[in-house]
């Protein structure tokens, strides 16, 4: 499916203190990259214009922090400078974490790369605009105006440690905003990354719903060894997420941009405003 569904949840009873303001949820597949897609550019189209409007409106809310969260080998901050590189997929590109650092530093994992490459086709300080699809947005230069930051959870992370972290992105700063990066199951179909999976469909299904209705509860609920049985990277993150987003209170409307699995791998695109 591609399109909108508008849900709303919320519970007043964490307090009055805001620190997560905004959230977007979007996937982190190579081919999101032009470069790298080559000629396969059009057929993730849609996609691409659902990551832009769901960056362009977590920038919308004003944060005085972005935090880029993804999975990678360790849990834990990754403090610019820090770079990530499409290399491994046949195209010498650097994505640095913010345009401009003086070096290189850290090494970003794909998930964190991919979100760093889809925050630059943004300028947090200029109005919203649309772009065609394959292109970046109208104003390119970086949201500079925000300072950036990038957090990755290991896959295996249980909910405690997920929960720990959660508190310590919302602790930096007064209005966080989270870009959250991570796909679906990789279990649709026979020729998916993961073979085919009965499961898959209805997990993808559930986190969909989830997405779209901000429900915590059910983000919170999904098996983490079912979640890697279907190689679904967006559990850890997705629950990180979910509990930040608890802890800030108050009510969120979710709202479902984009949810499809091209290449047998699910890609959902959510934008979640506080209410």
């Amino acid at each position: 499916m591609t399109g909108s569904a508008r849900r709303r949840t919320g519970d007043s009873r964490y307090g009055e203190r805001v620190p997560l303001v905004a959230a977007a949820v979007c996937p982190h597949p190579p081919l999101l990259v032009p470069e790298v897609a080559g000629s396969a550019t059009p057929e993730l189209d849609d996609l691409r214009t659902a990551c832009d409007t769901a960056v362009r409106r977590l920038l919308a809310a004003d944060p005085d922090r972005v935090v880029l969260l993804g999975t990678g080998p360790v849990t834990g901050p990754i403090r610019p400078p820090a770079t990530g590189s499409l290399q491994p997929w046949g195209v010498d590109l650097d994505v640095p974490l913010v345009p401009g650092q003086p070096d290189r530093g850290a090494v970003l994992p794909l998930s964190l790369t991919i979100g760093a490459w889809l925050l630059a086709r943004h300028d947090a300080r200029l109005p919203l605009t649309a772009a065609p699809a394959h292109t970046a947005p109208a104003h390119t230069a970086p949201a500079s105006a925000v300072p950036v930051s990038a957090v990755q959870v290991a896959a295996d992370a249980g909910l405690a440690e997920l929960s720990a972290l959660a508190d310590e992105v919302s602790a930096t700063g007064d209005r966080v905003a989270l870009l959250v990066l991570g796909d679906g199951s990789a279990c649709r179909g026979e020729k998916s990354p993961g073979y085919d999976d009965q499961r898959a469909l209805p997990y993808d299904q559930r986190v969909a719903g989830a997405l779209a209705d901000a429900d915590l509860d059910v983000l919170l609920g999904l098996d983490p060894v079912v979640s890697a049985e279907l190689k679904a990277a967006g559990r850890a993150p997705w629950q990180v997420l979910a509990s930040a987003a608890r802890a800030a209170g108050g009510g969120w409307r979710g709202e479902l941009l984009h949810d499809a699995a091209p290449y047998g791998v699910a890609y959902f695109v959510a934008s979640w405003e506080r209410v």
